[in-house]
């Protein structure tokens, strides 16, 4: 499917801020409201956004409901959310089934659990940003990565992301060049979309991987079944991210070297420690868009 991109986001433009899965705290999305004034957008928090009802940011409903106002109204451009946690797999079956919800693409900007939602936009062809959210946007216009997330949403592109994998992976590294679309986020999110209507895991694809505080056994099993389904011996090339807040085993001293038993069954370029995940410096990347990635040795980078 040919991927739709948003349009450019105008001066003035209605950025509408909500939370699919769980709460925020209120002081992240004043700053990020501040924040995204100063970039010249008019900002909207969501009825739901501060909620509460459990863990979630609001019932079932209340975030659905967020969610599907946003994505109709015709003057919403962009789509931010507040955070990730977990719930937007619960809203992936009634936001596909309204066909009037994907007339217009729009922009929506995220990551962590956000992943299953840039799952479900890749399925309509439309390119949406992995991203960091209103935490870091509180940070100010003037925070590198912000610069970055405005240039891109307002169509003035984005910079490639250059890096150099750890020591302890850059072995791992496959060098080579591989034009695909790229899809991904947060593992233990997409892996539970394999087999699915929303499944991420498309033939030809560069994929994109990160998560944060899964032991190292359970992210083996999750590439295990990657391997087993097939799904890494079709992919055109893997990227690595960043696995944090992890514990060493006695079987595996780093997620990198487990994961580096895997690199083999990828065909493309693979390449470790991309500078996206759950850390301070979490680099937009476009998903659900053609990219380019290009591996040398130890150095790899991420153009679009």
């Amino acid at each position: 499917m040919e991927t739709r991109l948003p349009a450019p986001l105008a001066p003035g433009a209605k950025v509408a801020i909500l939370s699919p899965a769980s709460i925020i705290r209120p002081e992240y999305v004043e700053g990020a409201c501040a924040t995204l004034r100063h970039m010249g957008f008019s900002p909207e928090v969501m009825p739901h956004t501060l909620g509460a009802c459990g863990s979630f940011a609001g019932t079932h409903a209340e975030r659905l409901s967020d969610l599907c106002r946003a994505m109709a109204d015709p003057v919403v451009d962009a789509i931010i959310c507040s955070r990730g946690g977990y719930g937007c797999a619960h809203l992936l079956g009634e936001l596909d089934a309204g066909p009037s919800l994907w007339r217009r693409p729009k922009w929506l900007v995220g990551f962590s659990d956000i992943s299953a939602l840039h799952a479900l936009w890749g399925k309509h062809g439309i390119s949406s940003v992995h991203a960091s959210m209103t935490k870091h946007l509180a940070l100010g216009a003037g925070d590198p990565l912000n610069r970055r997330l405005l240039s891109l949403l307002s169509g003035n592109g984005l910079p490639p992301v250059e890096w150099t994998a750890p020591a302890d992976a850059a072995a791992a590294n496959r060098s080579g060049v591989a034009t695909a679309t790229l899809r991904g986020g947060n593992l233990a999110v997409i892996s539970a979309l394999l087999r699915t209507p929303f499944d991420p895991f498309i033939a030809g694809s560069i994929l994109l991987l990160e998560d944060i505080a899964e032991p190292i056994y359970k992210v083996e099993r999750i590439m295990w079944q990657l391997r087993m389904s097939g799904v890494l011996g079709q992919l055109a090339g893997l990227i690595v991210g960043q696995f944090t807040d992890y514990r060493p085993s006695r079987d595996h001293d780093s997620m990198e070297k487990m994961l580096a038993r895997f690199a083999p069954d990828v065909p493309g370029p693979v390449a470790f420690g991309a500078p996206v995940g759950h850390i301070d410096a979490n680099h937009p990347v476009l998903l659900n868009a053609t990219a380019t990635l290009r591996v040398d040795g130890a150095r790899a980078s991420l153009s679009w």
